[in-house]
């Protein structure tokens, strides 16, 4: 399984398919693998509370996956991350629940789904 996070005002899953802001600013959509999830949540979501958590099957999505180094300022040790270079297929989604940081903002435990 892979993740993706998105504002509860932003998600929406039409028979087309979640097309974020970053496919076309960027020309793919992150994703974090269970692992990097929460270190990605307190780098670009800290104090957010309108989180969405996607649960993805890659075996699902019809476009290409990536497995490349972090996009953005953030090096990230060298880890390498998905990026999906299309929409996410809404039968992909496995799962959607709330993400809420701790009371000091920061993101410090993975809804319970694995």
């Amino acid at each position: 399984m892979i993740c993706h996070l998105v504002s509860q005002a932003d998600w929406t899953a039409g028979p087309a398919g979640y097309r974020p802001p970053s496919l076309e600013t960027e020309g793919f959509i992150h994703f974090s693998t269970p692992e990097q999830l929460l270190e990605t949540a307190n780098l670009y979501y800290s104090g957010r509370t309108d989180l969405l958590l996607l649960v993805v099957d890659p075996g699902r999505l019809t476009a290409p996956l990536r497995w490349e180094p972090a996009a953005g300022p953030a090096d990230r040790g060298g880890a390498l991350f998905p990026h999906l270079y299309g929409t996410i297929d809404p039968a992909a989604v496995g799962a959607v629940v709330p993400l809420p940081p701790a009371p000091d903002g920061s993101f410090t435990a993975m809804p319970t789904l694995w």
